[in-house]
């Protein structure tokens, strides 16, 4: 029996190490999303107040076309780099763009005489709904790994969409696009931290820039649909 006891302890200890993994990432992460609000702030800040965005609304196209391309090359330089302290500051970077791009929204908000109530219900939404999904994902028994492909396919689809309506700017689909992206950014939100909880995710930078890109499509989608619905021009 001795033999079978110390294959015991040896996997419970295992076990404790794996666990003590988990949670070493899972806090780095929370942490690092934590930190990267604030050169979100600033640089929402810096667009919203200094920036004359009129070159946007005179050529949308380009402009669009030009915003996916430097946000999708900046995702593919941080997952290139999220091993080294590169990555560290080229995540910090983008979240302060992220923030400066927010500029032409708030702008237009803010504009509305409620339009502070309105940042302020939408970032209070997008607080909420990260921290009960968050944990659900971290506490729940179930493995939402099967969310992984259902999002894949609805992220290609949406930014397909996305990329149409650049050309087709039809505002019902705007609209009903800000929905979808909820949805698939509350759904990416909980596949994620499960995988962290569950050991699949292992880099704290890499699941960093997953939330944040989420947290920020929940933000900017509510912001937008609580501008259409309930935006006070008088």
């Amino acid at each position: 029996m001795q033999p079978e006891t110390q294959n015991q302890s040896v996997q419970w200890g295992g076990n404790a190490d794996v666990a003590v993994s988990q949670n070493k990432v899972l806090r780095s992460t929370y942490m690092l999303l934590a930190v990267s609000l604030i050169p979100t702030i600033v640089g929402a800040a810096v667009g919203t107040i200094l920036f004359d965005f009129s070159f946007m609304r005179a050529s949308p196209i380009i402009a669009s076309i030009a915003m996916l391309a430097i946000f999708y090359g900046w995702i593919y330089m941080i997952e290139k780099n999220k091993n080294t302290s590169l990555g560290l500051y080229l995540l910090l970077g983008f979240t302060f763009f992220m923030g400066l791009m927010l500029g032409p929204l708030l702008q237009k908000v803010l504009g509305f005489r409620n339009g502070g109530q309105l940042v302020m219900m939408a970032a209070g939404g997008t607080a909420g709904v990260f921290f009960i999904l968050s944990g659900i994902a971290a506490n729940a028994k179930r493995d939402f790994s099967f969310l992984g492909k259902f999002v894949m396919v609805g992220v290609i689809v949406a930014m397909l969409a996305v990329v149409a309506n650049i050309f087709l700017q039809i505002p019902a689909l705007s609209l009903a696009l800000c929905g979808v992206f909820i949805i698939l950014s509350s759904a990416i939100i909980l596949w994620q931290i499960n995988d962290i909880v569950r050991g699949g995710e292992t880099n704290y930078i890499s699941a960093t820039l997953t939330l944040y890109v989420s947290v920020y499509n929940i933000f900017t989608s509510l912001l937008q649909i609580l501008g259409i619905v309930g935006g006070d021009r008088d």
